[in-house]
């Protein structure tokens, strides 16, 4: 017999601050090894492969993982699933600033990954649990956001301010202590939840994040990989119906919709802080400490537009949000060789956050709409995995456009889509 977990409340924001700081260096290692590349690159002799795979190793396992490690957190108890990854994040952390090779530099990312997957669903289905009323949850949905969305920007500001300073692997360095500081606060501040119990779906887990990998690995890479990939989610899909405690459950189809945004909005938001970094070093020839601070108004953008979003009711200011990403996707795609920063960046990035934090708040809440609280963990888990695979996917395909300004032009036009989605999903709600 299976036990539900109790809705568990908190007075204080303290909780939150701890939880948010988590979710914050899951997204800051997406991107804070993105300026810090070319470092990278001549320290360990990285290969072009090598290379991507230094982002790919974490993106491609974090995002496989993510559903399993959600519902491991609803089964086995949240805080302890959480604990258990920050600790890992932290130790491949140091080994990543450790590496004395370009391979175990990429098993750490992985290991990296792994981490992140077991602490990001359950880090957000506690803040859904501690506050789960609508007016506090609006609150901590829009911190949630700011730190989600400015995690981007933070990634390349930090990777440049410190790559600069102290080197490449100074980017690893910095998350240590961070990490090594949420579980001591989690520990102290955060109470134990009771399980909900009952067993994890072995089948569905190996079957989905197998096929996840060969899947996103295979769009870019060998393209029989890509079917494999296919396949195994078919698989999955067939055990799912089957199986008498799926990972998957039926009920998890009120959130579908949302989900599928945010895996668009993730490849926009990957893909943006991949080439952004990129086209300021090659075309602009920026050294990595002023591609970092450029990215400053970007970070306090997103910031801003995420608090005051959490606080903002109404249902179109998510399409309006997401046309204002658009339209600072489309002015940055301009990308001229003699581009200066106030004439050619500033605006762009602007209108970038601003959008940026709308999205982020806006289908966060709406990927928890409706999901009982004993699922609060999944629910964590499919949102976060459908950024991170709709973002390595995206990325993967991006690669292969032909210029900075194609990226970022397709990133407007996939934005311009999750605007239209979003609005006819709202006429039909």
């Amino acid at each position: 017999m299976t036990r539900t977990a109790p809705q568990r409340t908190t007075t204080g924001w303290i909780p939150l601050a701890v939880l948010a700081t988590a979710q914050f260096l899951v997204v800051l290692s997406t991107s804070i090894v993105n300026v810090a590349l070319p470092q990278i690159r001549a320290g360990l002799e990285l290969s072009d492969t090598g290379q991507a795979w230094t982002v790919n190793a974490y993106v491609l396992v974090f995002g496989a993982l993510l559903l399993p490690g959600g519902r491991a957190g609803d089964v086995y108890g949240l805080r302890r699933v959480f604990l258990l990854g920050i600790g890992l994040f932290a130790l491949s952390s140091l080994g990543a600033a450790l590496a004395p090779t370009a391979s175990v530099l990429i098993v750490c990312r992985a290991v990296q990954g792994v981490g992140a997957a077991l602490l990001a669903p359950t880090a957000l289905a506690l803040v859904l649990t501690l506050y789960p009323d609508g007016k506090r949850r609006g609150t901590a949905l829009g911190v949630w956001g700011a730190v989600s969305g400015a995690g981007g920007a933070a990634g390349v500001l930090l990777s440049g301010l410190l790559t600069d300073l102290y080197g490449w692997r100074a980017v690893f360095v910095v998350m240590v202590p961070l990490a090594l500081a949420v579980l001591v606060a989690t520990w102290a501040l955060v109470g134990a939840d009771r399980p909900r119990g009952g067993s994890l779906d072995v089948p569905g887990a190996v079957t989905v994040t197998a096929g996840l990998v060969a899947l996103t690995y295979g769009v870019s890479g060998p393209w029989p990989l890509a079917v494999i990939g296919l396949a195994l989610l078919g698989v999955f899909v067939v055990l799912q119906r089957r199986a008498a405690e799926p990972l998957l459950p039926a009920r998890m189809s009120v959130v579908a919709v949302p989900n599928v945004l945010m895996a668009l909005l993730g490849a926009v938001w990957l893909g943006l802080f991949y080439f952004l970094p990129l086209y300021q070093q090659r075309t602009l020839n920026y050294s990595p400490l002023e591609a970092g601070l450029t990215q400053l108004p970007l970070a306090l953008t997103v910031t801003l537009s995420s608090w005051v979003t959490g606080k903002v009711p109404g249902r179109h200011v998510l399409p309006v949000g997401l046309l204002v990403l658009a339209a600072g996707l489309a002015w940055l795609s301009r990308t001229p060789a003699d581009g200066t920063f106030l004439v050619d960046l500033l605006g762009p990035t602007l209108l970038i956050g601003s959008g940026l934090g709308v999205a982020f708040v806006r289908l966060t809440a709406m990927s928890s709409t409706g999901v009982a609280a004993a699922d609060n963990g999944l629910a964590g888990g499919l949102v976060n995995a459908t950024r991170q695979i709709g973002g390595a996917i995206g990325l993967s395909l991006m690669t292969l456009l032909p210029s900075f300004g194609a990226a970022f032009l397709t990133c407007a036009a996939l934005t311009l889509l999750i605007s239209a989605l979003s609005t006819l999903s709202m006429r039909k709600a």
